[in-house]
């Protein structure tokens, strides 16, 4: 049986931030502590966790939206690629609001993916967010 994702996850940086950081392989590595195969660019492969998860860019709307097909290693060969959709909301003074939903998830990965976006994706995100926006503040600003 298929089932659907959705959760939403506040981030301390603004939408086109967010945006950026999963699109951009050098970022997206650095946040979730592994290579990363990605590009900005629709039909761009996605692979990730040593090609634990693998995909493709389906549409991307800049700062706003990024839909890709998307698949685990715990999917059957018979199984349809689920649809990951990333909707960024602009969120509080300089946050997002990140909606996700992810379509056609197979039952027996279901679990694993629903708890698996906060423990590698979320949660390190929130992280990578805290210790660059806590440089951030500490560098000297230029004024009178």
């Amino acid at each position: 049986m298929l089932h659907n994702i959705r959760i939403a996850a506040e981030l301390a940086a603004p939408p086109k931030d967010v945006y950026a950081m999963y699109l951009d392989p050098e970022l997206h590595a650095n946040i979730t502590g592994g290579a990363v195969t990605i590009a900005a660019r629709e039909g761009a492969a996605f692979l990730a966790f040593e090609g634990a998860l693998s995909g493709r860019i389906l549409h991307l709307d800049p700062g706003r939206r990024i839909v890709q097909t998307w698949r685990s290693n715990m999917f059957r060969k018979t199984d349809v690629d689920s649809i990951l959709v990333l909707t960024l909301l602009p969120h509080g003074r300089n946050g997002t609001l990140l909606d996700l939903q992810q379509l056609d998830v197979p039952g027996q990965d279901y679990a694993g993916i629903s708890h698996g976006w906060e423990l590698y994706y979320f949660a390190p995100w929130r992280e990578y967010l805290g210790k660059r926006n806590r440089r951030r503040s500490r560098k000297p600003r230029g004024g009178a």
